[in-house]
């Protein structure tokens, strides 16, 4: 177990790695020039903690300025948290962009089956920003309702710190140019608001975010067909991803098998009754 937490952390390192590269190219160039960019990928990154609870009773803004609770968000339906920031120059957005990627295939709604709190990670953003980029991802999410299930939150430096340490989220700040160094990346949380799944990059596969809000939800949401899926499918942490258990599938298929084949003895008999009744 401790081997796969050790490439757990050095898959997420490289896939952090990247996107600070990419990142710092596209910064201005005072950006982060006390530390190398080998010294700000080291720092930043998003470290697994499933299961943690999360601190619901921080206060944040909404994108009406109004004061809540970030529990005010859970106790119905799962959610997707996404830390960001609204003045990103671009991974930000790339994450939020494959964000509504993913979800364009699924079934479920924003505000019927599930909820997104996106929070940001710079105290200095007003509901103003907040509002403005809430307007632009409803629209293009494009189904009605979700405005009433998709949240853009500020807050406090301290509410932000108290977030970002209980999901595992690292990132650095650069006072010169403004901006944040983080890795792309988003998590699902229970209806209780627990840590359930990590989605890593800036794309992430319809299928397994829709698993993973399935199991988010203790099967709440969802169709016979996910909860069948789920028995020969199990969430990878080290990649972030759902793959197929072998075994767990050979003994279904062996279930399944089993139990065709007792259909058909016991239609064959039954078969053999009618005939042995019908010749007396």
């Amino acid at each position: 177990m401790a081997e796969k937490d050790r490439t757990a952390r050095v898959v997420v390192r490289l896939a952090s790695g990247i996107m600070m590269l990419l990142m710092l190219a596209a910064a201005p160039r005072t950006m982060m020039a006390e530390k190398s960019a080998t010294d700000v990928v080291n720092e930043i990154g998003i470290d697994q903690k499933l299961n943690a609870q999360l601190p619901l009773d921080l206060p944040f803004l909404d994108e009406n300025g109004r004061e809540v609770r970030l529990g005010d968000y859970f106790g119905k339906r799962p959610v997707i948290l996404i830390l960001a920031y609204y003045r990103c120059p671009m991974l930000c957005d790339l994450v939020l962009n494959g964000t509504v990627k993913a979800l364009r295939p699924v079934s479920f709604d924003i505000g019927s089956e599930f909820d997104i709190v996106t929070v940001s990670i710079n105290p200095e953003e007003t509901p103003e920003l907040a509002a403005q980029k809430k307007v632009a991802y409803v629209e293009d999410y494009g189904r009605p309702g979700a405005a009433a299930g998709w949240h853009f939150l500020t807050g406090p430096q301290e509410s932000i710190d108290q977030l970002a340490k209980t999901v595992g989220f690292r990132y650095v700040y650069d006072p010169k140019s403004g901006q944040f160094a983080h890795a792309g990346g988003i998590m699902v949380a229970t209806t209780e608001g627990r840590i359930s799944k990590y989605f890593y990059g800036v794309e992430y596969p319809s299928n397994d975010l829709r698993l993973g809000l399935v199991e988010a939800s203790n099967n709440q949401i969802g169709t016979l067909a996910d909860e069948l899926t789920l028995l020969c499918y199990q969430y990878d942490p080290v990649t972030g991803k759902y793959g197929l258990v072998i075994t767990r599938a050979l003994q279904i298929a062996g279930i399944v098998t089993v139990g065709a084949l007792g259909v058909f003895i016991a239609f064959s008999i039954r078969r053999d009754r009618r005939k042995k009744a019908g010749a007396a």
